[in-house]
């Protein structure tokens, strides 16, 4: 059995590790750490959760352990596409660099520049770093890249997506021509290859996995489900498979911010990260998720792959992914380290062809969840659930009203020829005015309505039209 003293690490690196509780290597550690401790430029292919992080943080503090640095000019530089794996990567060699006297700077966006500055002017030996605020402080002349004898690109693929490939080619070609680079992605597509191809020395090529595979530690399912259902699905879900922490990821960010919304109204304790949240709040709520004060989060894909948190029992894609590569660093936040996972995506009608370049990119199809991956008891299947039954009361109350409705019309048109055959009523101004008001006698007091006309000659002034009768009730003469 390999372990990390049989890779050539130092004695310091090695406590550090003891410390952090890993005692043997993953594959790509154990291929990789050699490599980039003999300077060979390396292009490694590892589906997330891998230990891949480790594989080039570990030799890269031996490397970097003897040497000196200067104001501006950092040793060795780390991209990476989002502010959390960034933030990750720096966690990583704070544990296991604390025995060596290295300098780290983070250069992320969403907070601000001063501190960063300060950290480079002060001279650093790793310097990590997203391409947009390292493009600002570049173009600013804040810092120096002449000096960097180490790059790493990491999540190649997920730069892509994000339109960082000229931004990395602008950097690389900053760089001194003599220097060692690492290259790491879940995924080699094409234009991945063609920038290895121009910027990588004879590299030494790692694939622990088939590209784009998925964890075998992860029991993955497919959930056909329509769209105005996936709440109340993801709902049961949550109650019902055992779910300790869970990720749910989303492709849009107002479904985000509805969805946590919706589970904390349910008595869920959930949080939410999204790119419209500050990075001090985003750090914040990550926290709180680790600390276990809420055991669901709710993520767009910005969080998809700068995650990596213990003891994940699930992932939830509520939208199946638009871009395949996201599925597989999606699912990649459970099944980490060894333990095992479980990750469910929602597949409405609509989602048919992405799902289907998901399933073309792993090669091989996702289970449906069905009655046999339940685990719990199901109702019998004679017993009505409670909402059809519900469900149907509603439908019978509500044909009951339709009959009554049906009815009244008929009652109604059998009244109708009585009025229609009472003369038009003739406006109140008809009353003589020098006529006393009387009380209107009882409907069957009523005499039969017919017009009179006047026989005899109107004085001028005086209504000579027809007189209905009503008025003449209870008068003399």
């Amino acid at each position: 059995m390999t372990t990390f003293a049989d890779l050539g690490l130092s004695p310091e690196l090695l406590k550090a590790v003891e410390a952090s509780g890993y005692t043997e290597p993953t594959p790509i550690q154990a291929e990789a750490i050699p490599a980039v401790l003999m300077m060979k430029d390396l292009i490694g292919i590892a589906q997330t959760g891998t230990g891949k992080t480790a594989s080039f943080v570990l030799p890269m503090i031996d490397v970097l352990a003897n040497g000196r640095r200067r104001a501006l000019m950092p040793r060795s530089l780390i991209l990476e596409p989002t502010r959390e794996l960034a933030a990750q990567v720096a966690e990583n060699f704070e544990n296991y660099g604390k025995n060596h006297d290295l300098k780290m700077a983070l250069l992320i966006g969403g907070v601000q520049m001063g501190d960063q500055v300060k950290a480079l002017n002060e001279g650093v030996d790793v310097l990590i770093a997203t391409p947009g605020r390292l493009m600002d402080l570049f173009e600013r002349g804040k810092i120096l890249l002449n000096g960097c004898e180490l790059l790493v690109i990491d999540e190649a693929d997920r730069m892509l997506d994000m339109g960082f490939i000229p931004d990395i080619e602008f950097i690389c070609e900053k760089l001194p021509e003599q220097r060692q680079t690492m290259l790491f992605s879940a995924t080699m597509p094409p234009p991945i290859a063609n920038l290895a191809k121009k910027f990588l020395d004879n590299p030494k090529r790692i694939e622990v996995s088939r590209a784009a595979s998925t964890n075998e530690n992860i029991t993955a399912f497919k959930v056909p489900v329509k769209s105005r259902e996936k709440r109340e699905t993801l709902t049961w879900l949550l109650r019902n498979d055992h779910v300790d922490t869970a990720i749910v990821f989303s492709n849009r960010k107002t479904t985000v911010r509805e969805l946590n919304k919706n589970l904390q109204r349910a008595g869920f304790r959930s949080g939410e990260i999204h790119g419209d949240i500050d990075q001090a709040s985003r750090n914040k709520e990550l926290q709180r998720f680790k600390d276990g004060e809420i055991n669901i989060l709710v993520a767009s894909d910005v969080a998809a792959r700068g995650l990596d948190i213990k003891g994940v029992s699930h992932v939830f894609n509520y939208d199946t992914p638009w871009h395949p590569d996201d599925y597989v660093h999606r699912i990649g936040r459970t099944g980490r380290a060894g333990n095992k996972g479980r990750a469910f995506t929602f597949v409405a009608p609509e989602d048919a062809e992405a799902i289907d370049n998901v399933e073309k990119l792993t090669g091989s199809p996702i289970p449906v969840f069905g009655k046999k991956d339940v685990r719990v008891d199901l109702p019998d299947a004679a017993a009505k659930p409670k909402s059809k039954a519900k469900r149907e009361e509603r439908e019978e109350a509500q044909d009951a009203p339709e009959e009554q409705t049906e009815e009244k019309p008929k009652r109604s048109r059998a009244k109708k020829p009585d009025r229609d055959d009472a003369p038009e009523r003739k406006p109140r101004k008809a009353r003589r005015e020098d006529e006393p008001r009387e009380e209107k006698p009882h409907k069957e007091e009523r005499k039969p309505r017919g017009r009179k006309q006047d026989e005899e000659p109107v004085p001028a002034g005086e209504w000579n039209g027809p007189k209905p009768d009503f008025l003449g009730v209870g008068f003399k003469g």
